[in-house]
Order: C-alpha cells, then structure tokens, then sequence
C-alpha cells in the first residue's frame, strides 16, 4: 500500500521531503469508484492550477486527502525569468516532461521528470498502483489496513518491527491510550503470550504479531462489544452441543439476521454463499477464529461483514448509477451546485483560485460560477482580458480563460461528464463580452453546448443528450436588460449586505450606475446561452414562459416563498423550468445555508460555498452520493404532482453501538488520543419551515481505536418529509478544556436511502473522501423505521 516517489530524475518545484512525497503517496486510491471515470492518475494538459514555481518549501505533512488524477503540468516558462530560474537551480520547464498530482482539499504537486526519465512510465507506475491497491484492499480487514497505514511512520529505525519503544507511539496513531509506565508491561506480556524469547522481545514485533496485538486490544476490553452481544442475541449464545457459540450457518444468517433484522427480504441463499466467500477471502488477525467451512463464519467474520461498506447504511441501489435515469428534461433533477465558486474563503477579502473550479468538479459539482468582469489590456496586443472575481470587494481577481482550461482538461479526462452549467455573472462591456465568446469557442471547441430552437422552444434537454458539454447560464434575448436578473438583483431583499459590506464596498453605487451601460448582450456569447436568468413578477407568467427562462433567488427569497404558502406554486413551476438559490450576502464568512428546504420546492441548484465543509454542505454532500456522484439526482416523484400532495411520514430511532478506526482530526499523526462522541441530526422541512434536531451520545476516553458507547440509549426523530429529509452522524473529538471541540469526520444519509437494521456508516472526512486515515473509520450502528420508506 505503499508509492514511494524517487528522487532521482525528479525535479520537485514545490521540493517536499522524500518523506512528505512518501507520506502523500501512501494509501492513495479512488474515493468514489461509482463516479463516472473519476480515474486516479490520467494524462492530459492542464490549465487548472497556476501555483507560483519559485515557492519555498511546503510543509510535508500527511494529507487526508485522495490523489485524483495525474496530469502533464502546464508551461509557465513566459512567467519565469532565466535569471530566476538559474538563482533557484530550477531547469527550464518541459511541457512534455511535467506533470500534476491533484488533491482532494490540498495544493496541486507539480512534477517534473528530468532529462533521460520516461514520464509515460512514470503515470503508467502511479495508475498501476492507484488501481491494485483499490483491488487488494477489500480482501484486507480494517485493522490490517490501519495497521499497514501507519507502519512506515511508527517503525522509526526501519527494523520493519515494533520494539518496546515505538508500542507507544503505534497505540498512540491508533488512539488507543494506556499509561506510558504501563506500555512496557503492555508489551512483555504480549510477547510472553506469544512465546517469544528475549532476543526475540529485543528485536520487535513483526507486522502480523502487531495485527494480532491489535484484534487483542480491541477483544479484551472490559465492555461488552455490542457486535458479541448482538451475536448471541440473534443466534444464541450456546450451540446445540452447548458450547459457546462461534460461527454461526449461511441459513441462519440468511433467515434471523438479513431476512429478519435487515428487512432484506429478497435475499437469496445465493447471495448469502457469494458474502461468505468473501469473508473467508479477507486477511484478519491469526487469533481470531479462523473457519474453513464454506458454509459458516465466525463471530470476527460476522463483525467484519458488520462493518463492511457491503453493510452501509446507504442503500447501494440508490448509490448506484443509472444511465435510465438521465433521459428527463434538466428540470426534473436535482444539480449539485456552487455559489462564487472562484473563492477559497472569505466574500469579501479573501482569495480566488481556478483550482476551485478543479475541486468542485471533483466534489461533483455539476453548477459552477463565474463573476466576469472587465479587466486590463494585452500590452501587447490590445485584446481585452476578461477576469473573474467578487465584484465591488478587495478580493484578487483570476482569469476567465484560465477557468476555461480549467474546465476544458476536466472534460478531456473525463468525457463521459453529465452536463456542466458555467452560471456566467455577466458585467462585462461588449468588447469583453466578444472575447468571452471567442475563448469559450476557441478553447472549448465541440464541448460547448450551442443551444438548437428545439431546445429553446420545447422542453430542456436532458443530462444524457448533453453528456461531455458545457453548458451556459447567463443572458439569452438581445436587449433583454430589464428581464434580466443577476444574482445581486436577486439578493436585493437581504437589507444588511450593503451595511456589512460598506467599508470595502464603497464604490459600489457609482460603479453599478456605471455598468447600467453594459447591460446589452454581445450576439457572440447570447448565441451559446442556454439559460436566460429572467427577474421573478408571478408564478404564473413565470411558468408561461419558454422552458430555457429561469429565475435566481437568495436564501431569504425561498424562506419568504415557502412561508407564504407559495411552496406548490413552486414545484409545479420547478416540473417544467429551473431554479437556482444562493446564499445570503450577509454570510461574508462564507457559511452555507440548509439546502432541504429548496430542494422541497423542486429547485434544480441549490448553490452552496464549497470552500466551506459546515452541515449544510456535508448535508449536500449526502444528497449527491445518489446515483453514482456524478451531480445529478432524479427529483422524488412528489415533486413532480401537479396536484398538492402531502410528504411521507416516519419515525425513526437510532442506536449508536461503536466505532471502528477512528482517527484523529484532520487525519493528523500527532496528538492525544481522541475522546470521540457522535451527534446524530435530522435535517428536515415542514409546512414551509426548516426543522433540524440533534442527539448527541456521550464522549468516550482516549480511545478511537474501538470506541463503545451505551447500547440502551435510544435516539428518535419523526420525519416530516422523507423524501427530502436527511440524516447526518457526525464524530468530534471533545475538548473539555477550550470547549472547542474538533471535527473528526462524518456522513450524510439522505433518509429515502437509509437501510434499516445493524448498520455500517463508512465516515468521510472534510473533503467528502475516504483516504488515508479515514479509509478504515466508521461507526456501528441499529436504525428502525415506523413504516417502509417507499418512495410515493
């Protein structure tokens, strides 16, 4: 599981240690292997990061983060000077030579192979890496997993074993604390167990002695495990000869467990045979009880199977792609969605970036934005150079073309993309707005969706016709200036966004005076618009109008709607024509708003600030696991009555049992030993009202590794709408001292895909990944329904 990174051969502009290149390349796989050829290492140009190739050197720290795709670097030579390049030892760049490695939630690594290395050989050895352990490591227990995560880091001499010394440091990565006076008994008395000599003992622990330490440290606690108590429960505890039970039958499993406790009804023998020979496949500790019949697993096999991602709480089918679903009309899905997506942080003083634009996409962002502005002039040239940026604030502005190329190298990598909608904030002049329409063309070639008069007089087209296209939001009808709504005019109801954002906004009224000028639409870019933002008057002529109009609202606009009872109104107009929402201009911090209760109206895009990882993107991130992450989710079918129709109802009650691997915040490797406790929140809507409750389970101490919490605490919700409603399990590390507890990794569960039962809930960290130290984490739990969550 290992990629170790040569020196030899390398130029490293970024010039991380051996060990940070070490560090980032271990563990790296594909987080989402549903999601549409969302390849670990690939080829291509790459116009999406534009990092500065004469930086210091980076921290080399273990990034929780997954390695998305490798590409050839772009040329910057025309920005670097030889004298620069000479004073730093950095060689001229070769565009054939160079590439990048692109993280999820981390900086892009730009690479080069020197003079005599193949760069070929170099992505084919990283693919080949990326793809075997994806193949390897589902026949792997999760403790092994963990185990061989961090063995490189906690056998500090290289011995390859684990001596009295590092058996701190290895309990402490795993967080699981025991006293440091008591780390040396801890250690002989294991090694007596295993007969080991004093030579022996001096030497270490080799790697399967430690699985094996680690499978003792989880079995021997003084709790009882809530897996062996569920085991007796549903089995029995003794067997027909009296003994102690310890394997159980495929027919039993079948019948007291899938059958009866899961409400998998539809459960084949077959199906039960094909899991068995799986778990006799999977590499776990030589302690646990090893059964050789094909026809029983034993209690570590049964745990295992527990806490597989076969288990999950997410029901695989509706995880699962489905190409059927992606011939309707674009108004009859949900899009994820971002707002301002060029800045990494704050509205009005922060920075922006064209990797935003890479991240999102990765996150599965299928809506993105762009504020384009007039900007400067080719000195050489004249050409007008259209920038993108928060207008009217003290934010750094990036360019428009470089977001094309951005988007262009995304969509040579992965051709097979669901529609990506660029929602334009167009204030340009029209000299701009030509070179707008000449880059889009130039650079984007047969990708960009030219709109046809079916499309514009009839129904949208659907996902699958544009697969692989870019598609334009912005301003469709010549001359259309007062039709036409931007996303400033429709936050004019937030009253206090001109108050906060006073003292770096100044000149915000002459300028927009100023750019009442430019309100007419150059023909060269109206002609590749399909989506024509049209300013809301009433739902009726609204729904009247052609199906390409649509309407942009701030997040008050929706509360306002629903309370007025216009919630109906809404979804029937959502049936035929689009919506996107926004954040309010008052979240300058870039919080993010609960998307539940625009998606309960049928709004297509719910844009939301992906630079930060709150609940409510968390909850959004829940929502777009369906269908294979590829961004588009089909609408429940209430959403698409024309008759008012009331939501589904249910009860819920959730038991959190344990914990499996949990790591420490941010996936770090120093650090205390975690004190987990898990807050379990429903996310939910009624009546034209946002509902959201949590639950939180006590803290345990020092102890991540295989946290237990109380079997008997029950936590019951009632469900107002299911087909909207989502619930999240969210794990902190308690703090007792600041009262400032930490985020260590949740999920989202949309409650339309929650499978009843014991369940799994695979844990994704702040990025919405499952690699490196979260690749092993999750929780235990039993979920109960009142009722079926049939879909109406």
């Amino acid at each position: 599981g290992a990629c170790r990174i040569p020196s030899r051969g390398w130029t490293r502009r970024s010039r991380p240690s051996r060990r940070g290149l070490r560090r980032r390349g271990r563990g790296v796989h594909r987080s989402h292997p549903e999601r549409d050829e969302h390849a670990a290492v690939r080829e291509g140009s790459v116009g999406a990061t534009r990092p500065d190739p004469l930086l210091g050197r980076r921290k080399s720290h273990r990034l929780p983060t997954v390695l998305t795709f490798c590409v050839p670097c772009r040329q910057r030579e025309k920005k670097q000077t030889m004298y620069q390049r000479t004073y730093y030892g950095i060689p001229l760049l070769d565009d054939a030579q160079s590439f990048s490695l692109i993280f999820r939630g981390a900086k892009t690594l730009d690479l080069m192979v020197d003079k005599g290395g193949d760069r070929e050989k170099v992505l084919y050895v990283l693919n080949s890496i990326v793809t075997e352990y994806g193949r390897a490591k589902v026949k792997v227990g999760n403790e092994v997993l963990l185990l061989r995560y961090i063995w490189n880091d906690v056998d500090g001499d290289d011995s390859n074993t684990i001596n009295e010394k590092e058996m701190g440091k290895l309990l402490n990565r795993i967080n699981f604390q025991i006293k440091d006076k008591n780390h040396s008994a801890v250690y002989q008395k294991f090694a007596k167990t295993l007969g080991l000599s004093k030579e022996q003992r001096k030497s270490g622990l080799t790697f399967d002695q430690c699985v094996t330490l680690l499978h003792k440290t989880k079995r021997d606690t003084w709790q009882v495990k809530p897996v062996t108590q569920l085991f007796f429960d549903m089995f029995g505890q003794f067997m027909n000869n009296n003994k102690v039970r310890k394997k159980v039958s495929a027919e039993s499993f079948l019948r007291k467990f899938l059958q009866t406790v899961q409400g998998e009804g539809d459960r084949t023998m077959g199906d039960v045979m094909e899991i068995f020979s799986g778990l006799h496949e999977l590499e776990l500790a030589d302690v646990a009880n090893h059964i050789t019949q094909p026809n029983y697993i034993s209690l570590e096999q049964f745990e295992a199977y527990l806490l597989s991602r076969d288990n999950d709480i997410f029901n695989p089918d509706r995880e699962k792609f489905c190409k059927s679903d992606m011939t309707k009309p674009l108004s009859e899905y949900w899009i994820n969605s971002s707002h301002n997506t060029y800045l990494t942080g704050h509205q009005l003083t922060g920075d922006s970036s064209v990797e935003m634009y890479t991240k999102a996409l990765y996150r599965g962002c299928r809506c993105i934005e762009l504020d384009i502005w007039d900007g400067a002039k080719d000195e050489l040239t004249g050409t007008p150079i259209p920038i993108v940026y928060h207008g009217y604030t003290m934010v750094s502005k990036i360019l428009f073309e470089d977001i094309i190329k951005a988007l262009q190298v995304f969509l040579m990598l992965h051709p097979k993309t669901y529609p990506i909608i660029l929602s334009l904030e167009n204030h340009c002049s029209l000299q701009f707005q030509e070179v707008m329409a000449s880059q889009l063309t130039n650079i984007l070639g047969r990708l960009l969706y030219i709109p046809d008069e079916a499309s514009l007089n009839g129904p949208l087209p659907s996902p699958l016709k544009l697969r692989g296209k870019v598609v334009l939001k912005g301003r469709r009808p010549e001359g259309a200036a007062d039709d036409y709504d931007t996303d400033s005019d429709a936050a004019d109801d937030d009253t206090e966004v001109q108050s906060i954002a006073q003292s770096v906004r100044s000149e915000k009224s002459a300028s927009r005076t100023k750019s009442q000028k430019f309100v007419t639409i150059a023909p060269e870019l109206a002609k590749l618009t399909l989506f024509h933002g049209s300013k809301f008057k009433n739902w009726e002529s609204s729904t009247e109008a052609l199906t390409h109009h649509m309407h942009s609202f701030s997040e008050s606009r929706v509360k306002t709607f629903c309370s007025r009872n216009q919630s109906h109104e809404w979804i029937v107009y959502n049936q035929t024509h689009m919506s996107r929402t926004f954040p309010s201009g008052k979240r300058i911090e870039s919080s993010n708003y609960s998307p539940i209760l625009a998606w309960s109206t049928g709004c297509q895009m719910a844009a939301m600030n992906i630079q930060t990882p709150d609940e409510h993107l968390l909850v959004n991130d829940g929502r777009f696991r369906e269908n294979g992450g590829v961004g588009y989710v089909l609408k429940p079918s209430i959403l698409m009555m024309k008759e008012e129709t009331e939501p589904r109802m249910t009860h819920l009650e959730v038991k959190i049992l344990s914990g499996s691997c949990l790591p420490k915040p941010g996936g770090v490797s120093t650090g205390e030993c975690i004190d987990p406790y898990v807050r379990v929140s429903l996310f939910d809507c009624h009546d034209g009202r946002e509902l959201d409750w949590s639950q939180t389970t006590g803290q345990v101490f020092n102890n991540g590794f295989a946290p237990i919490w109380n079997m008997e605490e029950s936590f019951h919700f009632d469900v107002k709408n299911s087909s909207v409603a989502v619930m999240q399990f969210t794990v902190w590390d308690k703090n007792s001292l600041t009262k400032d507890d930490e985020f260590i990794a949740s999920a989202s569960v949309p409650i339309s895909c929650t499978r009843q039962g014991i369940r799994s809930v695979q844990l994704f960290d702040a990025n919405m990944t499952r690699s490196g130290a979260f690749d092993f984490a999750s929780l235990l739990v039993m979920v109960r329904f009142e009722q079926s969550q049939a879909e109406i």
